[in-house]
């Protein structure tokens, strides 16, 4: 019986090269497939470049998949583009895996936050249920944010909480109330928003906003009023602490 290949979703870091791990590059340097996530249909692959900058990407079959950058709420099913995206790339990793091909896809941070890798394995999964997959960690934007903030995400008994921008005002309200320590995604088209509830809530000074973490022309915003009105880059992460 031939060897079928295996699926690794490997997460690369939060952009500077020379953050992904050793494991990482072992991998993407092995694989002779990669499939990368591109936001954009025929854009670049944040993903790929990191990868490119560390690993020779000379001879790999390469394919850019365009996954569609729309919500997918827990417990609901997704969009009928969204499950295309994920459909076809599935299917073209089941083709190389079939054919005894090791297959990559490399993912921006840390596979285990909001990563489309686990959206391509479901729904492997669910249609080949005796696939082999991996997933590789990586070193999270979360955590690079915080070391480019200077500073903890939480230390002692303190509660830390990773949640998406797109909360309203009303729950973001009672989750600062509740933990010491918040992180918020893709802050970009929410600082608006989110800097006159922190101001009604004495937090400013407490919060700090970091843009295209660990990228080139990376910027730590300490002064978060300074922001406003102003157009982010879409990597950007929000650090409050109490």
């Amino acid at each position: 019986m031939s060897r079928k290949g295996t699926f690794y979703i490997v997460g690369v870091g939060p952009g500077d090269p020379e953050l992904m791990t050793l494991k990482a590059a072992r991998i993407l340097e092995k694989c002779p497939a990669w499939l990368a996530p591109a936001a954009r249909n025929n854009g670049d692959s944040t993903a790929l470049t990191i990868v490119q900058g560390a690993v020779p990407s000379e001879g790999k079959n390469i394919v850019i998949h365009h996954f569609p950058m729309k919500k997918v709420p827990v417990a609901e099913n997704p969009d009928s583009e969204i499950q295309k995206s994920w459909d076809k790339a599935a299917n073209w990793v089941n083709d190389q895996l079939e054919q005894g091909v090791d297959v990559a896809l490399p993912t921006l941070g840390d596979p285990a936050i909001y990563c489309t890798g686990f959206y391509v394995y479901k729904t492997l999964l669910a249609a080949h249920p005796d696939i082999h997959v991996e997933i590789i960690p990586g070193i999270s934007a979360i955590g690079a944010t915080a070391a480019a903030a200077k500073t903890p995400l939480c230390l002692g008994d303190e509660k830390l909480i990773v949640i998406p921008a797109v909360y309203e005002n009303g729950k973001l309200r009672k989750t600062l109330e509740e933990f010491n320590s918040m992180v918020l995604m893709k802050v970009y088209k929410s600082m608006d928003r989110l800097v006159p509830l922190l101001k009604e809530m004495d937090l400013l000074d407490k919060a700090v906003l970091v843009e295209r973490t660990s990228m080139g022309e990376q910027q730590v915003h300490y002064d978060l009023e300074s922001v406003v009105g102003k157009k982010l880059h879409y990597f950007s992460t929000l650090i409050v602490r109490r």
